[in-house]
């Protein structure tokens, strides 16, 4: 019988380890351009008026979404927001570029949580000698998932961080669940997979042979949990599973031994 024993953890981000919820998108945009707006004018650069700007970049943000949901894929918004204002005679050094990419994403950082016990949780599953990772569909730019973690004081723990942007590819695909499994140096029976969506992250990791967790969020509200899967409410319920899930997966190998 092969060994099932929970040696790693890769978390999905959005309504799993940070929570959004439903928010207002075209609020949060218009901040997110305005902010972004007044640097660019406060470096000289030739944004034009702000109607202008504001729709230039709405319009190529959502044909690129458009696209990218057209070609199961996720694309890079810091890569694009470079191409647009290249185009357009912005000339910015990559600390430039990268601050005005976060100016875009901190509306949404603003509005974001995470569970009060969250670092404790994640502390208590490291001392316990499980390897941690994240696997997140994106198009947002690593750097600044990266710096949002950060400000919680989470970034630390995750020393392995796949992006779907990075590939041609996204979950369900198996393929990045066993591109996560490499980087984290575990087999795929010894890995834990948390997420809060049953189509992407629930079906991708019961489909490649991780054990599987559904986070309860309001991205899954009213849906069943999947066979071979698990729910949880909090995050902090996860040590004492993970416990369940190795003392049962120790008892059959016991007896199938036998």
């Amino acid at each position: 019988m092969p060994d099932k024993e929970i040696k790693a953890v890769l978390f999905d981000i959005g309504e799993t380890l940070v929570s959004f919820g439903r928010v207002s998108t075209a609020r949060l945009y218009r901040q997110g351009a305005r902010s972004s707006y007044d640097f660019l004018k406060g470096l000289d650069q030739p944004v034009g008026d702000f109607f202008y700007y504001f729709w230039r970049n709405l319009v190529h943000l959502r044909i690129k979404r458009l696209l990218s949901s057209m070609a199961g894929r996720d694309f890079d918004a810091l890569a694009l927001l470079k191409k647009v204002g290249t185009r357009k005679g912005l000339k910015l050094d990559e600390e430039q570029w990268r601050q005005l990419a976060w100016l875009w994403y901190e509306p949404l950082s603003k509005i974001a949580r995470t569970e009060p016990k969250v670092k404790e949780t994640l502390t208590a599953l490291k001392r316990s000698g499980l390897k941690l990772g994240i696997v997140s569909n994106t198009f947002v730019n690593g750097c600044l998932l990266e710096r949002h973690l950060k400000q919680f004081g989470i970034l630390e723990f995750f020393p392995v961080r796949i992006y779907s942007y990075e590939f041609k590819f996204r979950k369900p695909d198996i393929r990045i669940f066993r591109i996560a499994a490499e980087r984290i140096g575990e087999a795929l029976g010894n890995i834990l997979f948390v997420g809060d969506r049953i189509d992407r992250d629930m079906k991708g990791a019961i489909e490649v042979g991780m054990a599987a967790v559904l986070k309860d969020a309001y991205t899954n509200a009213g849906e069943k949990t999947p066979k071979g899967a698990w729910k949880i409410n909090k995050l902090c319920e996860l040590p004492r599973l993970i416990e369940e899930i190795n003392a049962k997966n120790s008892v059959e190998r016991t007896a199938f031994s036998v």
